[in-house]
């Protein structure tokens, strides 16, 4: 039987505290159970789960998301390295590396759940196990570049980890993604996605117009504004443990430009200018909600708000208002004609709207600025994505050949 190996982040502290005393069978019973069947052929079992835990703790506490992305890859491979190499993950060489990203492309079908489910559910205080929960999930191709790409970080950054803690002195990751025969070589052209002009209109000047009728889509149109106008992704307007953005974020200088103070990834704090234009749908957004126009310092208001309770927004809530604005524009451009841009937009994320910002303002901004504003670490990764000047001149003398 397969078994979730971690539970949530909130519940790791439980978890690393009765493996440490022993008492994870009064919480975790089939948990508890597995390890000790484990155990008798892989006998460092615990140790290895021990250390998981920990290298979870640490790198979980950034983020949520961040938590989330290295506990599936890890959990895996913990189950791969025990049931089927039966081996500890600190006993694996490089052909057991190569053997599980072989396993990884073309997982067995036993492995693999049919839909997302949960792990461990409470019942009477115990941590009940889902039975249909699988380590992967059934999918008709095989394993994507990104889930590779994802795997070899999550594995590179967990044995680096290990080589620090001297837990390990080897980290054969790097030369087995270096030869990997399934990861492809990215040297093609890559435009990010974005909304067309038509599509951006749609989905901005719908919402607004709809205000008149139902003002609660203000707050909808405030947060299109944050995503397109100031670059910004969900996580960075939504409610987080080690984050609430509130309006006092928004503060003013001796000259009276605007700012906006966010967190973004990695913890790292940024001042995202704002633009004349902003600023009045700012107001706007702050009137309909009672607030005088503009910020005061001393403000605690979430910036996007609840309709009903207390406090700010989740990145999964403010998803479904992106969404609703979607489709509402998805509905209006197939009743205005424009079939093909409706079908495109029905693939749009929320994601696309910082895309779609920084590409239109890539024709007009210093590329400096615009990477500030985007909190890129790397000025040439702004150039990658959003200029690629080489690939355009490129292009440029490429016109005039000859056949």
């Amino acid at each position: 039987m397969l078994v979730a190996l971690v539970d949530t982040l909130k519940q790791l502290r439980y978890q690393i505290a009765h493996l440490d005393d022993g008492t994870l069978n009064s919480e975790y019973p089939e948990l508890a159970s597995f390890i000790q069947e484990i155990g008798l052929t892989v006998t460092e079992s615990k140790a290895d789960l021990t250390f998981l835990y920990q290298f979870l703790y640490v790198y979980g506490r950034k983020s949520e998301a961040t938590y989330s992305r290295f506990r599936n890859e890890l959990e895996r491979f913990y189950l791969w390295s025990w049931l089927i190499a039966e081996k500890s993950v600190f006993d694996l060489k490089r052909e057991d590396i190569e053997a599980y990203v072989d396993f990884m492309v073309e997982p067995d079908k036993a492995w693999a759940a049919t839909s997302v489910q949960w792990r461990y559910k409470d019942e009477q205080g115990i941590r009940r196990l889902n039975q249909n929960w699988r380590p992967f999930m059934l999918k008709e191709s095989t394993a994507s570049q990104q889930t590779l790409s994802s795997m070899f970080t999550a594995l590179n950054v967990f044995y680096k980890f290990a080589l620090l803690e001297e837990k390990t002195f080897a980290n054969f990751v790097p030369v087995v993604k270096k030869n990997s025969p399934y990861l492809v070589v990215q040297s093609q052209i890559q435009i990010p996605d974005t909304l067309s002009d038509i599509q951006w209109e749609y989905v901005f000047g719908v919402t607004r117009d709809l205000c008149e009728h139902n003002p609660d889509l203000e707050r909808n149109l405030f947060t299109l504004a944050c995503l397109k106008g100031l670059y910004l992704r969900i996580s960075e307007l939504s409610e987080r443990p080690q984050w609430s953005p509130v309006m006092s974020h928004f503060w003013q200088d001796n000259d009276g430009f605007w700012f906006l103070r966010i967190m973004g990834k990695g913890n790292k704090l940024r001042d995202v200018t704002l633009s004349d234009d902003f600023v009045e749908y700012l107001k706007r957004y702050r009137l309909y909600r009672g607030l005088p126009a503009l910020p005061r310092v001393d403000e605690s208001e979430p910036l996007v708000h609840k309709i009903r309770g207390q406090g700010g927004m989740t990145v999964r809530q403010i998803r479904r208002l992106v969404q609703q604005s979607f489709d509402y524009a998805q509905q209006s451009l197939l009743d205005d004609g424009f079939k093909d841009d409706a079908e495109q937009l029905g693939a749009a994320t929320a994601h696309w709207l910082r895309h779609t910002g920084a590409t239109h303002d890539a024709q007009t901004r210093p590329l400096k600025h615009l990477s500030e504003d985007l909190g890129h670490s790397k000025i040439a990764t702004t150039d990658q994505i959003y200029i690629q000047t080489n690939i355009k001149e490129r292009a440029k003398s490429g016109l005039k050949r000859k056949i």
